[in-house]
């Protein structure tokens, strides 16, 4: 089955998005950058985020504030936090058809 999409997705720059979260865009770049934050690049190739960039951003800043991690720690804790996620989703569901 063929999936057609039915409006343009948000995209935010990078300005925005350091503005939505109270970072310096030069920081925002850097996260970027590292992929702590998913990003994508326009045709002329400047970067565009989702929303989802802005509680991604202060997820990573509470990694870095709240815990004294370092960037690289805090990669591996985000692809961790994503994977529990993933496993709890997975727990639930076969709970449902149990």
């Amino acid at each position: 089955m063929a999936k057609y999409q039915l409006v343009r997705p948000v995209l935010l720059s990078v300005d925005e998005v350091a503005a939505r979260s109270g970072l310096h865009p030069d920081l925002v770049r850097r996260f970027a950058a590292m992929s702590l934050v998913d990003s994508t690049t326009d045709v002329i190739g400047r970067l565009r985020f989702t929303p989802k960039a802005v509680p991604a951003l202060a997820r990573v800043q509470r990694l870095r504030t709240g815990l004294a991690l370092n960037y690289a720690a805090i990669g591996l804790v985000l692809d961790l936090l994503d994977r529990i996620e993933v496993l709890e989703a997975q727990v639930r569901s076969h709970r449902r058809w149990t």
